[in-house]
Parts: structure tokens; C-alpha cells; sequence
């Protein structure tokens, strides 16, 4: 990405209501043509309806979004024939084969005849499902159900695709597969709008990232300058097989300790890429942010000894997003 690069997304002071109720709360942000921005925050935080304002799905109770130039409220059209729109849920007709749902989707976009076969064929190639393609969607595992969603929003070439939380209930296989597609689509130039709750994937892909919570931008700037916020501050994570009472107060009061939380493990219920719900893990994982964890290490250890907790792994991670966003809310970023 260039420097010099100019904004191909503005998002001005973006607000969108539901009753009393603000799902989006004076949200801005821009992003630069040729990168890959991310917006990263729990679920519920408000990025989906964000992404759904961009693309002309909502209509902003008030803000502005230009997308290449054109307002989201004055010029729709235009918007959407700039963008490649990848939802959370699967956007294909189940009982059609992979080529006739891009052969569809192409004609949506106004493609037709041997460009838009030579766009199917690029977009299977680039999904890695050309040798599945005559497959009914309904066959496929969901892992490549995604794929194929992926697929069907660059038919036309963006400008700007958008893609909201591609990887959540899939296979590792298949996560991998999409966090390589996003990183090829960009190094052929098109600028990705990628939300996520998974901070790996956000740190992996994005040259900048936008933290949101509670429908608000509350970080905003490039992976290493949002690292600076919590300077050398280290996560401690401790996975152990129950929370005794009064121990997280205990934890707090250690004089090194800057902040500590506990949270169930991160993705227990989410479905596998069958669609079948694993079993709820009764576990719970304690993360404590301290800038000398060599020292406090051996005292949270301790603390949780004389609860009676039951220690399964001890893990120090140096500053990464999930540590900015529990530095600036004081809770995990799954919570």
C-alpha cells in the first residue's frame, strides 16, 4: 500500500438506532485504497451493522458513508456496483450447484457471456473448488460453502470488498484458506473491509485495525500503534477447572497487577463446520495484564494455590490486540 494513498471509504460520525437502542454510536473511520482494514470488537459490538450501512443494507439514522465517491444515501447504486459484499451468512441457493450460483451472481452484476465465464472460472480457482463446482452448495461442508460466498463477491471486480467474520464455524483448513485468499485478493489490489472477534486473524491480515465495543470506535490506527497503548504489558493467561469465590479480588490486589478478567473459553459454542455444536466447556480462563509478569507470575500462580483453584495451563503472551482491548475496557475481547 502507497503512502500516498487516498481514502476510497470515508465514514463520518455514522449512528444507526433501533428504538433506544444505539447499535452504532457516531462511528468514523476511513479507509485507504489498497489496504486491508480491520474492524475488530466481540460479538455485538456493532460491526455487522456498520457493514450493512456501507453497503446500502440499512439506512444510517444519521452520518455520512462515501464509498469511491459516492454517498450510501444520495447515490446507492453507484456504492454497490463499487463494492463486493462477503456476509456472515451464507448468501448462496443451496440446491443449485457452485457454477450456476456464480453464473447468477455474475448476471446480477451485469456480466454475460465469455467474461462472465472467464470470471466463474476465476472466481473457482480462487475459492480452490474448481474441480467441485458441478457439486450441488447443499453438499458441501461449511468451510466451502464460505469459500463459495467469497467467491460470488468478486465476480465483478470490487473496489472495496467487504467481508464479515468469513471464518466464524469453520474448519482450520478452510480458516486458512480464506485468511491466504484475503491476503492474495489485496496483493492483486482490492481494499478489504475485514471485521472479525478474532484478534489472530485481525493482526495476520490488517494494515490498520478499528476497535469497536458497545457501538463505539474506541482504537483506531495501525497493529504496532495500538500495541504502544498498553506499552510493554504482558498478558498472563491461566486456564483453570473452576473459579473459586474471591479469587479475582485477590489477583487485583497484587501490586504489579494492572487488570484481570475471566471469561469462558473463546468459541465454545460456536458451531463446527458440519453445523454441530460442541459440548460446553465448564472451564474458565483468568487473564492478567501486568508489565513484569516474570515476577507476578509466581504470585497469580500462588493466589490461585490457596483458592484451591485447579491450574490446567499457564500461558504469557507479549502485547497484542486482545491485551489493547482489555487495557481500554477492562474486559476480554470475547467477553
Amino acid at each position: 500500500m502507497s503512502d500516498l494513498a487516498k481514502a476510497i471509504v470515508t465514514v463520518t460520525d455514522l449512528v444507526k438506532r433501533f428504538g433506544d437502542n444505539a447499535a452504532v454510536d457516531g462511528v468514523s473511520f476511513d479507509i485507504l485504497e489498497g489496504e486491508v482494514f480491520g474492524l475488530l470488537g466481540p460479538n455485538g459490538a456493532g460491526k455487522t451493522t456498520a457493514i450493512s450501512m456501507i453497503s446500502c443494507l440499512l439506512a444510517p439514522t444519521s452520518g455520512e458513508v462515501i464509498v469511491d465517491g459516492a454517498s450510501v444515501t444520495r447515490d446507492p447504486r453507484k456504492v454497490k456496483c463499487a463494492l463486493g459484499v462477503v456476509p456472515q451468512e451464507i448468501a448462496l441457493y443451496p440446491t443449485l450447484t457452485a457454477l450456476e450460483n456464480l453464473r447468477f451472481w455474475g448476471r446480477m452484476y451485469g456480466l454475460g457471456g465469455r467474461l462472465l465465464e472467464e470470471r466463474v472460472a476465476e472466481a473457482l480457482e480462487t475459492a480452490g473448488l474448481a474441480d467441485r463446482a458441478r457439486e450441488r452448495i447443499e453438499t458441501y461442508s461449511g468451510g466451502m460453502k464460505r469459500r463459495i460466498n467469497i467467491a460470488a463477491g468478486i465476480m465483478h471486480h470490487p473496489r472495496v470488498l467487504l467481508m464479515d467474520e468469513p471464518t466464524v464455524g469453520i474448519d482450520p483448513q478452510s480458516r486458512n484458506h480464506i485468511l491466504e485468499t484475503v491476503k492474495e485478493l489485496n496483493r492483486r489490489g482490492m481494499t478489504v473491509l475485514y471485521t472479525s472477534h478474532y484478534m489472530e486473524e485481525v493482526e495476520f491480515l490488517c494494515d490498520r485495525v478499528g476497535i469497536i465495543d458497545h457501538g463505539k470506535v474506541i482504537a483506531l490506527g495501525a497493529i504496532d500503534e495500538l500495541r504502544r497503548l498498553v506499552g510493554d504489558e504482558n498478558v498472563i493467561s491461566v486456564h483453570l477447572s473452576e473459579l473459586p469465590a474471591g479469587v479475582l479480588d485477590a489477583l487485583r490486589a497484587l501490586p504489579e497487577v494492572d487488570s484481570v478478567t475471566a471469561t469462558a473459553p473463546a468459541d465454545a459454542a460456536e458451531a463446527d463446520e458440519e453445523g454441530a455444536k460442541p459440548e460446553v466447556d465448564e472451564t474458565v480462563m483468568v487473564q492478567v495484564l501486568s508489565k513484569d509478569s516474570g515476577t507476578v507470575i509466581a504470585d497469580v500462580v500462588s493466589v490461585l494455590g490457596r483458592a484451591g483453584a485447579r491450574i490446567l495451563s499457564v500461558d504469557v503472551r507479549e502485547p497484542n490486540l486482545e491485551s489493547v482491548f482489555l487495557h481500554l475496557t477492562g474486559k476480554s475481547l470475547r467477553d
